[in-house]
């Protein structure tokens, strides 16, 4: 995997809209597709904000296709060509280096960067909070190695909201023939993830341990939101091996914080989370980082699938 250190450290939140042009009008929705917005989206989390505020009135491309890992993504020649001819690209700066530099050379007047549409500060550690197990050894080589911060902020559905409201304001500027409609959509949307955070909060507020397993840490987000410790076996680059000292690690928190789930992801293999589990006695379930849609997945988009995420983490963490 090509990681790179993100730029996701963005500017106030005020700085919304990036790079989102003036002359965005109507005009731009008498596209190719019958009149509606033609725009494209880096990968899942994108695309499901941009068809749930779009609607009817947005022709949807995603760039990331499903089963493709987002972070591998490589657009070529024909690709690059097509994307210039959105009406809009939304993406999140620093998650795909392909992306990024596509979105620097092009000319689509709309361009709106997630990153900017939320607060990306994540205070707790990349492992979760520290137990007295070396953490600090972990971070500092994620540091040293030119680890990339969680992107992972659509996690936290209190953040993806807040990124919601800010893709609905822009599709206003772009097309405002129909910015009624979107502004009832994005209502709708962040109806449905403040009851999702509430499900959340409600069912992970009395649990036997705060502590979960993963394959790599992409849950740092949903964690410090609910309280959780995440123990990653690896750290942002899920193709990362463990060292054999962080397998001895893992085995030592599974034991002092009853961890009985050791949590793989669909995109990724799951390999590690398996031995690591086989070496411990413990179960194996799916936490999905959401980065996208398979036919894998447990659920059809990302509020089913939030939900299967809940109801995973109720049972590994002893809910009561």
């Amino acid at each position: 995997m090509n990681v790179r250190r993100s730029r996701i450290a963005v500017p106030a939140v005020a700085l919304g809209l990036l790079a989102l042009s003036a002359c965005g009008s109507s005009n731009a929705a008498d596209g190719k597709d019958g009149g509606k917005l033609d725009v494209a989206a880096s990968f899942y989390p994108m695309q499901f904000l941009a068809e749930e505020i779009g609607g009817e009135h947005v022709s949807v491309d995603a760039l990331t296709k499903p089963g493709i890992e987002p972070h591998d993504l490589e657009l070529g020649p024909r690709q690059i060509a097509e994307l210039g001819e959105s009406d809009m690209l939304l993406y999140l700066g620093g998650m795909q280096p392909a992306v990024d530099e596509a979105v620097e050379q092009s000319s689509v007047a709309n361009k709106v960067d997630a990153a900017a549409l939320t607060d990306l500060d994540l205070h707790s550690a990349g492992d979760g909070h520290d137990h007295g197990h070396g953490h600090e050894e972990e971070h500092g080589h994620e540091e040293a190695s030119g680890e990339a911060s969680d992107p992972h902020f659509w996690l936290d559905p209190v953040k993806y909201a807040e990124a919601a409201k800010g893709v609905g304001k822009a599709l206003e500027k772009a097309d405002p023939d129909h910015a009624a409609d979107y502004t009832k959509n994005t209502a709708a949307l962040v109806k449905k993830l403040e009851g999702l955070d509430k499900d959340f909060t409600d069912g992970l507020k009395n649990t036997r341990t705060k502590t979960f397993i993963t394959s790599h840490t992409a849950f740092g987000y949903l964690a410090e939101r609910y309280g959780l410790d995440q123990e990653g076996v690896t750290g942002i680059d899920p193709k990362a091996e463990p060292s054999p000292a962080r397998m001895k690690e893992l085995q030592q928190v599974a034991k002092e914080e009853k961890v009985s789930t050791i949590f793989f992801e669909t995109l990724a293999s799951d390999k590690t989370a398996k031995t690591l589990a086989a070496d411990t006695g413990l179960k194996t379930d799916v936490l999905d980082p959401l980065e996208g849609i398979t036919d894998q997945s447990k659920g059809d988009d990302y509020i089913e699938v939030m939900r299967a995420n809940l109801t995973a983490l109720k049972t590994a963490l002893g809910a009561k």
